[in-house]
């Protein structure tokens, strides 16, 4: 596994412990913002997830739309929350 492969896996991983400890938190707490944020790094935890097999499991198909796609839905989810979704 090269560098850059790892550095994807790690990416990936993260994005997801993230979601994974603010959507926990949520359900804790019920403090929206968490709901939001815990979305977002589903989001972002996809994306990362995507440029791995988009870039080493099958670098011949291009899967960039479906990437951009998956943080930009995070990421709207996320304005969504900060914009409409106030107390």
């Amino acid at each position: 596994m090269s560098i850059a492969e790892l550095v994807y896996v790690l990416s990936a991983a993260t994005s997801l412990a993230c979601a994974v400890l603010l959507l926990r938190g949520f359900l804790q707490s019920r403090v929206r913002l968490l709901l939001w944020s815990g979305l977002c790094f589903l989001g972002l935890a996809a994306n990362n997830a995507l440029i791995y097999v988009d870039l080493v499991i099958i670098p011949d198909v291009d899967l960039s739309v479906w990437r951009i796609s998956a943080a930009l839905v995070g990421m709207m989810l996320l304005l969504y929350g900060l914009i409409w979704d106030t107390e």
